[in-house]
């Protein structure tokens, strides 16, 4: 049971966290992540983050992501939902929520989704800062994450 959705709405972590385990008990750990629209961003002040996407092929790409993460630990059941347009700080941008028997395999791909979907998944962040916009750049910490799951 995956779910993957991007939308304009906020999402409820409690919800969400519900539809995957209400009602079952082959479930031994959920795991969550949650990223948060942050208000520094290398030193820099950040009003608002605006994100885009590309329909259609970004859900492509995250349902891969997932299918990849599924061929690597056994999973009961994943949630990826990703939030597009205009995000104030502190506002939630995505969640992934991943379910596995056991607390490592739960853990791990939930990790491998994040940082698949950081490197892969077709988003396009564009901050506002103070006299200015400015498009979020790929970072070299996203592109080490990726290497430690081919190795």
């Amino acid at each position: 049971m995956n779910k993957i959705r991007v939308q304009q709405e906020d999402f409820s972590v409690e919800q969400e966290m519900a539809h995957i385990s209400t009602g079952r008990t082959d479930i031994g750990a959920l795991v969550n992540f949650i990223g948060l629209v942050r208000d520094l961003n290398d030193d820099t002040r950040v009003s608002t983050m605006t994100l885009e996407h590309y329909p259609g092929m970004t859900e492509k790409q995250l349902a891969s992501i997932v299918d990849e993460a599924e061929s690597r630990w056994p999973l009961q059941a994943v949630t990826v939902i990703h939030r597009i347009g205009k995000l104030q700080p502190g506002e939630q941008i995505v969640l992934v929520i991943t379910a596995s028997m056991h607390r490592g395999d739960a853990f791990e791909a939930n990790s491998f989704i994040m940082d698949y979907l950081k490197k892969r998944a077709t988003f396009w962040k564009k901050e506002s800062r103070p006299g200015e916009d400015h498009w979020v750049e790929e970072r070299e910490s996203d592109v080490e994450a990726i290497k430690r799951w081919n190795g």
